[in-house]
């Protein structure tokens, strides 16, 4: 074989000199090794021709038969004859010619290019894309430059060519003309139909389509969904690329049973700052007889600490407000979803070595449920709260924390009544509060024990916008009628400790370290009264092994408990002694109490002293492919169990995961009730392992292959009620170069009424998709929910390099 390079290769002595061999080897990149090749560097690259006959004049024409190749750069020519005359840098090549130009692959009987500006043509051509793998026919290509070409009578595909007669893809884009262009990522059909499994669509003036999935401007794929509420929804988005940090999505919304929704979606990312703002708009809603509209927005920056003489400086902003109390019903898909309680707040942040803080003001809409007399007590807001915390670690072996709040509480102060426990009304009035804890602690630690001695004082004061007003004929609790103002001081001490033994072992023939912990947590707070004070941000604590070893019952700060008691629990753990990684952990923990507990929310009665309830708890993941995960809170005076939970999860792969909870919580108030049993259960898993055709390779970035089916769900059921609370089931079908999606979706938006809607989707991988998507429902409800398809980085051009 003949080899012939056109270029001189010069060896540059001198840097091959400066060369320290005894020194550290400097990986850097090279030019030649670029994905994309740079226009202007494009002349500069060296062209190699090899073939078994090479003839010709020097530095004029060269003409190459037999196994011919011209490789420049990112181009590669192959054919069985190629000529290239050298003053034009034109190639012309004959007998199958194949040309790989960054990936992209074409092949035909019969090419004439400009190698270094890649113009020319192809006749009787097929192509591939690198991107995407679409690939198809055309009678010719016109190649414009290295990133464009308009292709006659082409068809575009990303199905799997098959090598048999008559095969023909499940779906085909055909067109009069193609336009591509790589560099913007975009391919535009003129006079275009798209056929799918052998039906056929009407003609399209102008189809456009990515060829990667880069963002592009134009018309996003419309989608069709039924609802019970809503009617037939057809939504038509517009997608504008602003710029590469950028973007705008424009969304009309039609539904029959109500009118027309407008949705705009913004979106920014600039160096100091980033954000979105979405705001929906509804002029005139059939079935409310108003306008409705929907406000979402938020905002994130960072500002320059250093000529403020902080550490760091940054502020937020975010914005939720809706028109009206039905809209988190009639509008379950927005992003509020079925929240009612939307957060509208602005922050900002600043430390300066040990210091930090924050000024935040925050507002509450509370959305009430207009189809029954139960009222939501909405939060108060914030206008304005200020912090300032100060955090010293290992001062001379002390920690010491000093945290300092000042909040305005507003609110309305006709829906701020408290319910106290011997039937008392107190009225919260809106208030100023201010508060400071001191905390110091001397940890002693070894590797097989810690002791942790600390102290804690909390003081409070209130100043209420109108004197407190307590209606009750019991004295107790009408000593603070016509105060204006209150305060209050709680020291706290606690004491925790504990030991960690350890031990070789083996279970099951698994060599495991298993752990022995014992810990006890003793805290004392002398009790002052706090019945009558108002209660702005204060909620009971939830009962689990993260707040059994705490010192205050209740989060907030218009409580601190008073407290006389033992925590004393143990726990073992067993540790895979190579990875670290945690097989299993099995805990229990109980409370002694030595004396009651008089401070409480309104409502809420005395905790007696003595023996409280028994938590037990285990985690195990003893394989990566199995979870299980229970609670147990146990009362040793009436022999029952006040709160069960227990989850199991198999997830052998990806796409196979089945996972399983059950959760029963008692009501609060002995015979209220019979409390909230339930029953939920989420999955994903190929139909196909039903039917013998397993396949233990699935996963993203392997392909799945053409005909698998996919069952998807989630069930809620409430066994106190036996009725389905929510409910998702549905099925994917994955036919390789297309996805078709079947969802049914039932969700709970009161005590009486629910959205029912079904989502159909067609999607053609790497080209578009049509339907309504169900994408969100199912990565927001199913566990380890797995996509069928997901972004990855583009292939290499190296990957078909020849």
């Amino acid at each position: 074989m003949a080899v012939l390079s056109l270029a001189l290769l010069h060896a540059h002595g001198a840097a091959a000199q400066a060369i320290d061999l005894a020194g550290p080897l400097t990986l850097k990149r090279t030019p030649q090794l670029q994905e994309t090749v740079p226009q202007p560097l494009r002349g500069d690259q060296t062209s190699f021709i090899t073939g078994e006959q090479i003839s010709g004049q020097p530095d004029l024409q060269t003409v190459v038969t037999g196994n011919a190749q011209l490789r420049r750069g990112d181009t590669v020519i192959n054919a069985d004859k190629l000529s290239y005359d050298q003053p034009t840098d034109l190639a012309k090549a004959a007998g199958h010619v194949r040309v790989n130009q960054a990936g992209n692959e074409y092949s035909g009987p019969d090419l004439e290019l400009k190698v270094e500006s890649f113009e020319g043509f192809f006749n009787n051509v097929r192509y591939r894309f690198l991107a995407t793998g679409g690939h198809g026919d055309a009678q010719r290509i016109d190649f414009v430059d290295a990133a464009r070409s308009v292709a006659r009578e082409a068809t575009y595909t990303t199905c799997r060519r098959e090598d048999y007669p008559g095969w023909m893809p499940a779906w085909m884009l055909s067109a009069t003309t193609l336009h591509t262009d790589t560099e913007e990522n975009v391919g535009v059909a003129e006079n275009a139909q798209l056929s799918f499994m052998g039906i056929s669509t009407p003609p399209f003036p102008s189809l456009s389509f990515p060829l990667n999935s880069n963002r592009k401007t134009g018309l996003l794929p419309p989608t069709i969904g039924v609802d019970n509420v809503n009617g037939i929804e057809i939504t038509q988005p517009w997608y504008w690329n602003l710029a590469p940090n950028r973007d705008l999505t424009l969304t009309p919304t039609l539904m029959s049973k109500r009118g027309i929704d407008l949705s705009t979606d913004f979106r920014y990312l600039e160096k100091g700052y980033n954000g979105e703002a979405r705001v929906d708009y509804m002029p005139s809603d059939v079935l409310r007889g108003r306008d409705r509209w929907g406000i979402w927005s938020s905002h994130t920056q960072t500002f320059d600490a250093k000529a403020l003489g902080l550490s760091s400086f940054s502020g937020s902003l975010n914005i939720n407000r809706v028109s009206d109390d039905d809209y988190w019903r009639d509008f379950s898909r927005t992003p509020s979803l079925t929240q009612r309680l939307l957060a509208s707040d602005g922050t900002l942040n600043w430390s300066k070595g040990d210091w930090s803080g924050q000024a935040r003001a925050l507002y509450y809409q509370t959305l009430q449920d207009s189809t029954t007399s139960a009222t939501i007590i909405p939060p108060y807001n914030r206008m304005p709260q200020v912090t300032a915390d100060y955090n010293k670690y290992d001062w001379n072996g002390f920690d010491i924390s000093l945290n300092n709040d000042y909040t305005r509480f507003d609110g309305d102060p006709a829906l701020q009544s408290r319910q106290f426990a011997s039937g008392a009304l107190l009225t919260q009035p809106n208030a100023e509060r201010v508060y400071s804890q001191a905390t110091i602690s001397r940890p002693f630690l070894t590797p097989g024990s810690f002791v942790v001695p600390k102290l804690q004082l909390h003081a409070r004061a209130y100043s209420f916008d109108d004197p407190l007003e307590v209606r009750s004929d019991a004295q107790a609790y009408g000593k603070l009628n016509g105060v204006s103002s209150a305060n209050v001081t709680v020291p706290t001490f606690s004491l925790d400790g504990g030991l960690v033994f350890e031990r070789d072992t083996s279970f099951f023939g698994r060599s495991l370290v298993q752990t022995l912990e014992p810990r006890a947590f003793y805290v004392y707070t002398p009790y002052r009264d706090q019945s009558a004070i108002p209660v702005y941000d204060t909620a009971a604590n939830d009962f689990n092994f993260a707040t059994v070893y705490t010192e205050n019952a209740f989060s907030g700060n218009d409580r601190i408990a008073d407290n006389n008691l033992l925590t004393l629990g143990v726990t073992s753990r067993l540790i895979d002694p190579d990875t670290g990684a945690e097989a299993a952990r099995f805990g229990i923990a109980q409370r002694l109490r030595f004396s009651d507990q008089k401070v409480q929310l309104p409502g809420v009665p005395t905790v007696d002293k003595g023996v409280g309830d028994v938590l037990m708890g285990a985690q195990i993941n003893w394989t990566p492919k199995w979870s299980l995960d229970t609670t147990i809170q146990y009362n040793p005076d009436s022999h029952i169990s006040t709160r069960n939970t227990l989850s199991l999860r198999y997830s052998p792969g990806p796409y196979r995961t089945i996972s399983a909870a059950y959760r029963y919580q008692a009501d609060s108030t002995p015979g209220a009730g019979d409390g909230n049993k339930s029953l939920d259960i989420g999955w994903q898993w190929p139909l196909n392992d039903l039917w013998g055709t397993k396949d233990e390779n699935l996963g993203p970035g392997r392909g799945l292959g053409g005909g698998r089916w996919f069952a998807v769900g989630r069930l809620n059921y409430s066994l106190i009620d036996r009725q389905m609370t929510d409910g998702i089931i549905g099925l994917e079908y994955d036919g390789c170069c297309y996805i078709g999606r079947v969802v049914l979706e039932r969700l709970t938006t009161g005590q009486v009424t629910a959205n029912t809607r079904i989502m159909f989707q067609i999607e053609f991988v790497g080209f578009t998709s049509v339907g309504t998507s169900p994408m969100r429902t199912l990565q927001t409800n199913i566990p380890r929910y797995t996509p069928l398809r997901q972004p990855v980085t583009g292939p290499s051009r190296y990957t078909n390099y020849d």
